[in-house]
Parts: C-alpha cells; structure tokens; sequence
C-alpha cells in the first residue's frame, strides 16, 4: 500500500481566503492550466496548481509557509487562461495577505488593517494626535518653547524653527520636532516588527522548501543567501518578472514608478533629516535646490504610478479587487496627491489649504508607517526576501 496522509483541514482558513478577494477557489478542478500558462512558475513543482488545492482543502501551514505564493506576481495569465474561473492569482493574493497576518504582530492590529470596519479608527487616531499637536503648535508656542527649550537646550537646538517669517511653513501648523516624535519611533516599531516576522519566515520557509524537495541545502546558509539578495535587487529594479507576464504587462511601468517614487522620498527625507538635526538647517529649502528636484519628480512619479494602479484595477474585469487592495491604493495615490498639492499650496502663498493637504498628508503618512508590516504594502519586503530564498536554493 502506499503512504497515507492525515489531511486536517482548517474551516476557518478557507474562509478568510475567500473573505480576502479568493472566493472564486472552489471552482478549481485542478486541470493545471494555471500551471502551464504561468511564464515565472517553475518546471518542478510549478505554482498555482498545488496552491489551489491546499487551499481548497484549508492547509494553512502548507501555504503560509510556501515560498513559492511569493514569486506569483499576480499577472493574471493563470486567470485569463482558467477554463473554470477560478482566478488563481486572486487566491494565491488572498493567501500573501493572510501570510501577511501571520507574520506580523499584534494581531489586533493586522485585523484591524483588513477590515474595512475599521478604516474611521485607523484614519481617526492619527487625525485626533496631528489636530492636538497642530494646537499646541499653533497656540501653545510659549509653553513648548520654555518645555522644549529646558529639556533639549543643552543640544543647541531650540523650538523655533522657522528661517524665513514671511514665507508659509508647514512647521507653523505643526512642528517639526512634533512630526519627527511621531514618526522616527513608528518607523522604529515597524521595522522591529519586519524583524520579528522575516526570522519565522525564512526558517519556515526554509523548512517547507526541504521538505517538499525544493532545495537540497539542508542547512541554511546565512553568507549563500545575502549573496543571493545582492543578484535578485537588479531583478526587482526593473521589474523583469512583470515583463514576461502577457495579461498585465503594463502594470510593470505603474509598479516601477511607484517603486522608484517611494524610494526617491526615502533618500529625500534622510538627506532632510541629516540636514536639520546634523547641520541645523531648517526648512522651507528654495525649489533651486537639488533635492528639491528629486522630491518633486518622486512625488510626481508616486501620482501617476498610483493613478496608473487604480486605473489597471477598474479596467480589469477578470480580476478581483478586494478591500486591501483599494487600502493599498488609497494610500499611495493619497500620500502623493497630497504631497504635491502640500507643496503647491505652501508655494501658492495660501497658508490655510496648505496647512489642510499638509494635515490629510500627516494622516496618510501616519497610516504608512504604523501599519506598514501589517497591510498589503509589506509583501514589497516578503516577496523580495522570497526572491532571494528562491535564488538561493535555486527554486
């Protein structure tokens, strides 16, 4: 006879995939189209077939700790070509954001993100925080001033922050010391929480890909995959997964602009940051200045790369839009749409609209930061460290 296997199926599992945009699973029949069309899947053990019936059968663990859910680009040829309608590639999507879940903690937090219930609560804290702090900014100056002036005094830095009293701030509604206490432990937060998440992941990921016979490194190699990472980052920069797929092809010039917009703000804000607390340059910084050409050609690219995504999504009428892909979207779109019209309206000389876009920006950045691990923006890092493990192994 030959070996019996014990499958435990997870209920609830099955129900959060099809809650999450995969409710199109139990059409599957497992005819391997989706297999066979797929231009990135591998020749052994191709994806999505196998993923398909895991999680029709509520595998979980066989899933969530499968590396090959993270090299599905999500390009649609397996849904286009699915005889059934299954949509693969929203399952397997489905399934990255509940991986996503899994990885991250707290808990109530990662739900909290997914639940379109609890939108007004994630927009409504940092909106309650900035509108306090913009009032002790704004009316409270003496009071912060003497506080802030007896605790950080000896550093040589003062509250005031303002170089040019006749030009608009955004430091004047709230400051910027305000801003920097809210953000720089958030990002600290976030990136513990990644920390904690990607050591479970590579170790289970490690160990599934050993026992499915996806790899016959048997001990993982710390140097190998760092080495891996390095040969996989060209990958990713010009998105050459996106360009073999055939259904969604144009979607790797919206990704890449976003990408690169994202990244073009990061080197923006640190030379800013570096600046002011090293040097104690204070903003407003003259449109002259070089970095000032890089933020607003990286905020310009974040609108139209985020409008080319939204456009994509109501275009494609094969593909299902959850509520964490609309979160995602929202949020890139929002966090550029504001910032360009923050820095018009500033330029403009129209202090009130300026400090409002400046306000909805805070809370969009805010919403960015603290529950970057936990929405559907985080598999920008599983997927690249999934890349690499894959190059490594030689998946």
């Amino acid at each position: 006879m030959g070996d019996r296997y014990l499958v435990e199926p997870d209920l609830d599992f099955v129900k959060d995939v099809i809650g999450r945009g995969g409710d199109s699973l139990k059409k599957c029949f497992q005819c391997a189209t989706c297999a066979v069309v797929c231009p990135i899947s591998p020749d052994k053990k191709p994806f999505p077939r196998k993923e398909m019936i895991a999680a029709s059968w509520g595998l979980k663990e066989k899933l969530v700790h499968n590396v090959d859910i993270w090299l599905c680009h999500e390009c649609g040829d397996c849904s286009t070509s699915c005889p059934r309608d299954a949509k693969p590639g929203d399952v397997l999507s489905a399934v990255r954001s509940l991986a996503i879940s899994d990885y991250a903690t707290p808990k109530f937090i990662a739900n909290a993100v997914n639940d379109p219930q609890k939108l007004p609560l994630l927009l409504g804290v940092p909106a309650i925080i900035f509108a306090v702090l913009a009032f002790l900014t704004m009316y409270c100056g003496g009071m912060m001033e003497t506080i802030f002036d007896s605790i950080f005094g000896f550093t040589g830095f003062h509250w005031s922050h303002g170089t040019q009293s006749d030009v608009t701030s955004h430091s004047d509604f709230v400051s910027t010391w305000f801003v920097d206490m809210v953000f720089v432990p958030l990002a600290f937060l976030a990136v513990l929480v990644f920390a904690q998440g990607l050591v479970r992941f590579v170790n289970d990921i490690h160990a599934n890909a050993v026992a499915e016979g996806k790899t016959d490194k048997e001990e993982f190699e710390i140097a190998g995959f760092f080495q891996a990472l390095v040969r996989v980052i060209p990958v990713i920069l010009k998105h050459d997964k996106f360009s073999e797929c055939s259904e969604n092809k144009d979607r790797a010039t919206a990704h890449l602009m976003v990408l690169f917009g994202f990244i073009g703000l990061f080197i923006v804000t640190s030379i800013f940051f570096v600046v002011m607390y090293g040097f104690g340059i204070h903003g407003p910084y003259q449109q002259l200045n070089p970095v000032k050409w890089l933020a607003n050609i990286a905020g310009i690219s974040l609108v139209i790369g985020g409008a080319l995504m939204i456009k994509n999504r109501l275009t494609k009428e094969n593909q299902t839009s959850s509520y964490k892909d609309w979160y995602l979207l929202g949020l890139v779109f929002g966090l550029g749409a504001t910032g360009m019209l923050t820095e018009m309206t500033r330029l403009a000389g129209s202090a009130f609209l300026a400090y409002f876009f400046y306000y909805l920006h805070l809370i969009l950045i805010f919403n960015l930061f603290a529950f970057l691990p936990f929405s559907k923006m985080a598999h920008f890092v599983y997927r690249t460290v999934a890349m690499a493990y894959a190059e490594y192994a030689n998946r």
